[in-house]
């Protein structure tokens, strides 16, 4: 399969801590991001002719994002520029439009919807239409995702899984979904499964609580009934986060080739009620492909 070349984004906003997360979630997802922090800088890095899509905020010191569109589109007119900012207008909205602005989106943004646009104005840029993308085009890529070994404990991953949300909670400008499920990986680094808040909530029951379920006429015959006392949450909580990830973890996501289409994606996700597949190339999981990542895809072929 040909190796697509990565997308070169150019971030340009003077707020040092959302150019820092902006390139480094961009970063993750599988661009090659340059973050500058004043026009004068986002200039000299078009003059270079090694910038795909420039992502320019309008409000900054000295040289503003307007005036320097119209620089970076006096030396490039083919330059596809998005603008993000939080202090955008209707008005100044429209005067980026009609200098040639692809896309005009404010903050907070979520990182998807700008990965989108970004992917979107690369195809423009290049001066085609772009086919419909496949799945490897939308997926998050493995080394985005938390992961476990499965020897580790889920007070291990429950750490994982907090500072993927603090994460989120502390960036201001982009929106990023955390995330709320841990890939589980065996000692040669391969996935074999997945943790789930609701494997972490499941254990939390008590042993017997399993032979309720596979049994049922049992429970009837003993009473036995579901721990829900006072105190019971924080016992049995204690105990969890001990357990060793490897026991309470659900089967690995189903599998979709890279190379699949969208629609075959889709039709799995929906045949097997998962929310999220697994994506694979040449036996190699490399990513994770969600129903939210199919959404947008929706969402643009709504505008298109």
């Amino acid at each position: 399969m040909e190796t697509k070349r990565k997308i070169r984004v150019l971030i340009v906003d003077d707020e040092e801590r959302f150019r820092e997360t902006t390139a480094a979630i961009l970063d993750r997802r599988g661009f090659v991001v340059t973050a500058v922090g004043s026009g004068i800088e986002a200039i000299e890095e078009v003059r270079k002719d090694g910038i795909d899509v420039v992502v320019l905020d309008i409000k900054m010191p000295g040289m503003d994002g307007h005036e320097a569109l119209r620089e970076i589109k006096a030396l490039r007119p083919q330059a596809q520029v998005i603008m993000l900012t939080g202090h955008g207008t209707p008005d100044s909205a429209l005067v980026g439009l009609q200098d040639g602005v692809f896309d005009y989106l404010t903050k907070p943004c979520d990182i998807e919807l700008l990965s989108l646009k970004i992917r979107e104005a690369f195809s423009r840029e290049q001066g085609v239409a772009e086919a419909e993308r496949r799945v490897e085009d939308v997926m998050v890529p493995l080394t985005s995702y938390s992961t476990v070994r499965e020897e580790d404990t889920a007070g291990d991953a429950v750490e994982l899984i907090l500072r993927s949300f603090e994460k989120v909670l502390g960036t201001r400008a982009v929106k990023e979904t955390g995330q709320r499920d841990v890939l589980v990986l065996d000692k040669q680094g391969n996935v074999i499964g997945i943790l789930k808040l609701t494997d972490l909530l499941e254990g939390l029951q008590p042993p017997y609580m399993s032979l309720l379920k596979s049994r049922p006429s049992m429970a009837d015959s003993i009473c036995l009934e579901p721990p829900s006392h006072t105190g019971m949450f924080t016992i049995m909580a204690r105990d969890v986060v001990k357990k060793q990830v490897g026991d309470l973890m659900s089967d690995s996501p189903p599998t979709v080739r890279g190379e699949a289409n969208l629609m075959e994606a889709a039709n799995r996700m929906v045949e097997l009620k998962a929310q999220s597949l697994l994506v694979m190339e040449e036996q190699k999981a490399v990513g994770v492909i969600r129903d939210r990542d199919l959404f947008f895809e929706l969402a643009a072929v709504r505008k298109s």
